[in-house]
């Protein structure tokens, strides 16, 4: 059993909020004062000094921030910007540390328990680290082990989330974060749960069993904790060694992505929230080429009732056939409501950017002649000024980590230049999806992983 010494400690909550606080608050009080005195904010300066106060603390707020840079609005573009290129990995932890962590989650003999393990970290992320192992058996074994003190740093990060909305507030925002923020808190807070984590990759091999595009990491339970995570370890390599390869390659690992994010949430209701390219690595098959996907990290996870789903596919289905009545019913069944006309519209702006390949029978790439680094620019700039004049629109929860896939994706499809039917693809893997049976598939496969229902 795992000892819970460090859960939320107030001296380390307080060592962090001093290390935020004071970088993220004195930016605040500069835009304060000058709001107070009717002066314009100096945006552009502010946005690069935040980020330079943040950027030297790495952890769970740098996750954050990147995640808020891809929604349009969540953030002045400013700070988007700028918090958008901030890394979220943190420094690794050296051996000592990581023997000492070891021993705190599986006791003293740990070592005795592998046949060998790795002293050096293979991989480091926002939360924790992966060292590869091997068992007694003879198997590959990645052991995610995570890095101490990190439920303090969640949640006083969260607490200065909190001071970058209000941030937002002083400068006229277009959107209402408040469901936001508990979204974001919520799923962080998940990611510190390895077995919760666990029980997420378990459900992601019951969906891919035997699947010849995925493969998932098999969990085990013997060697993992709440803080600790051991799976098989998944040969593979990064995605970014296949942007100048066939397209016939190329296309098959985007195939296969977009299976991995859209058949489990059409058919099961879950969805993979965080679709970055440390998040998976590519498999080939016994000539060299690529053959599929590796998913390799299940902490940040989202569930969805049918209801969701079916607003999903109803959206689609408006913008499809023009059908306006179905556009807006998809709308409140996300949970957006007081929507007027004009509102309506500036969403559909965005829905459009989001589905237009799905739109068009024909094989495309996903920018469809747009330039990579104008890919979105020119709707998130319409969405802005139409927020600006009609709103602001409050952004339910069940948004966030959908957007954050749909872009996710869209940026891998650009990396790969992938040429594809996505119309096809979305039809054939979601549009047809039977809500009927997907609660029953829902209730049947969550129940066998251990994984809460989603609520509604």
């Amino acid at each position: 059993m795992t000892s819970d010494s460090e859960r939320n400690r107030l001296s380390a909550r307080a060592m962090r909020y001093a290390a935020v606080g004071a970088n993220v608050g004195s930016v605040a009080a500069r835009i304060a004062g000058r709001r107070l005195f009717g002066l314009d904010p100096e945006r552009d300066r502010d946005a690069a000094a935040l980020a330079a106060a943040l950027g030297g603390l790495k952890g769970p707020i740098m996750k954050v921030a990147q995640l808020l840079a891809t929604i349009p609005e969540a953030l002045p573009a400013e700070y988007a910007a700028e918090l958008g290129q901030l890394q979220s990995h943190a420094p690794p932890m050296g051996w000592p540390f990581v023997r000492r962590r070891m021993a705190a989650e599986l006791g003293p003999d740990w070592e005795a328990k592998f046949a060998s393990f790795a002293h050096e970290a293979a991989a480091s992320a926002s939360l924790g680290q992966v060292h590869k192992a091997t068992s007694h058996d003879g198997r590959a074994l990645a052991a995610k082990l995570q890095y101490p003190d990190m439920q303090s740093a969640v949640e006083a990060d969260l607490a200065q989330l909190s001071v970058l909305f209000s941030i937002h507030r002083r400068l006229r925002p277009a959107i209402e974060t408040s469901e936001m923020l508990k979204e974001i808190a919520a799923r962080l807070r998940e990611e510190l749960d390895y077995e919760l984590e666990a029980r997420h990759t378990r459900l992601y091999g019951i969906i891919f069993a035997d699947d010849p595009l995925i493969r998932v990491p098999e969990v085990l339970p013997e060697l993992s904790t709440q803080r600790l995570l051991t799976m098989t370890w998944l040969e593979g390599r990064p995605l970014l060694d296949y942007t100048e390869r066939p397209l016939e390659e190329r296309n098959q690992i985007a195939r296969a992505m977009f299976r991995a994010w859209w058949f489990p949430f059409s058919h099961y209701g879950v969805i993979h929230g965080d679709p970055h390219l440390g998040n998976y690595s590519v498999f080939e098959d016994a000539e060299g080429r690529a053959a599929g996907i590796n998913l390799l990290d299940y902490g940040c996870m989202r569930t969805f009732a049918p209801r969701f789903i079916q607003g999903v596919v109803d959206l689609y289905r408006g913008l499809l056939t023009n059908d306006r009545a179905l556009t807006v019913h998809a709308y409140e069944t996300w949970g957006f409501t007081g929507l007027s006309h004009e509102l309506i519209d500036v969403l559909n702006i965005w829905a459009n950017f989001i589905y237009g390949p799905m739109l068009e029978d024909r094989v495309r790439t996903i920018a469809d002649q747009v330039s990579p680094g104008m890919y979105g620019r020119r709707e998130a700039f319409k969405v802005h000024q139409g927020l600006q004049e009609k709103g602001p629109v409050k952004v339910p929860r069940e948004f966030v980590f959908m957007d954050r896939a749909a872009i996710g994706l869209g940026g891998v499809f650009l990396h790969l230049k992938a040429e594809l039917n996505y119309y096809r693809l979305f039809n054939d893997t979601i549009a047809g999806a039977d809500m009927a049976d997907v609660a029953l598939r829902q209730r049947m496969a969550f129940a066998e992983a251990g994984v809460p229902l989603p609520e509604g």
